[in-house]
């Protein structure tokens, strides 16, 4: 089985603050990370490799050239190969643009290895954004099935079958190859790179690809000006006290109780 697995590098957010006259983000000093969701991807990956020894795991990141980072992070604990895809005409593109360039990324890597990618693996969302948009994204251009808020998965046959986390109760999804799937965070940890697979990491080169790399990408739908979202506020919600959880044996249970709760409280 051949696995593409797209990973960012992202700011540690728990060290992230907002400047509090522009409100904007302060990411100056602040150490960049494999973001969390990306490693829960990666070991649903390394569990299938596991399973099956001849699974080949290639990742894909979009980002600056420190970005490498990340990417040996991700050969470390499991991954065969890594590209970088970086360069200046990709600045500045919102999820809609990310996801557009990695598209033809997927491709250009398809021609690169020689082969069809059977899954492609992604993180649930960035906690530098938690948008969650590119992962779908990518599948709608693509064209792939998709399945988001996967815990785990198992391959049967020709298709995968997927734990997905749901509001009330988990389920399972199967989903036909070739496919998209996001992570979320499942009952267990990520495993960790071992001595030897690090020192092999730290001596990878990470091909690089660029823009006129992409031959058939429109500039237009790319970077800055080809990015439909704008960031007008960035800011820290304020708590405003504790809140509770009403639940009972039915919605409508749950909805007459919600209605006495507010009503005692003279909110309605």
């Amino acid at each position: 089985m051949n696995i593409l697995l797209c990973a960012k590098q992202v700011p540690d957010t728990t060290q992230v603050k907002i400047n509090p006259v522009t409100n904007t983000l302060i990411r100056d000093g602040v150490p960049a990370i494999l973001n969390p969701f990306d490693t829960y991807a990666l070991e649903a990956a390394a569990r299938i490799k596991d399973k099956y020894p001849d699974t080949k795991i290639v990742v894909l990141s979009m980002g600056p050239e420190n970005a490498k980072n990340a990417l040996k992070e991700c050969l470390a604990v499991a991954a065969d190969k890594a590209y970088l895809v970086t360069g200046r005409p990709f600045g500045g593109s919102d999820t809609l643009a990310t996801s557009y360039i990695l598209a033809n990324a997927v491709k250009k890597v398809e021609e690169l290895e020689g082969t069809k990618f059977d899954a492609i693996f992604c993180g649930k969302q960035a906690i530098d954004g938690d948008t969650a948009q590119v992962g779908p994204e990518l599948a709608e251009h693509l064209g792939y099935p998709q399945v988001t808020c996967a815990l785990e998965c198992e391959l049967k046959d020709n298709r995968l079958e997927v734990l997905k986390e749901g509001q009330d109760n988990n389920m399972i999804i199967g989903v036909r190859l070739p496919c998209v799937l996001t992570f979320t965070k499942p009952g267990f940890n990520p495993r960790y790179p071992n001595i030897r697979r690090r020192m092999a990491a730290n001596r990878a080169e990470i091909p690089i690809i660029t823009s006129e790399d992409l031959t058939e990408i429109d500039s237009a739908c790319i970077g800055l000006k080809g990015s439909p979202t704008r960031v007008k506020k960035s800011f820290v919600s304020q708590k405003k006290g504790a809140g509770m959880i009403v639940r009972e044996e039915t919605a409508e249970k749950t909805s007459a109780k919600l209605i006495a709760l507010l009503s005692d409280a003279h909110i309605i």
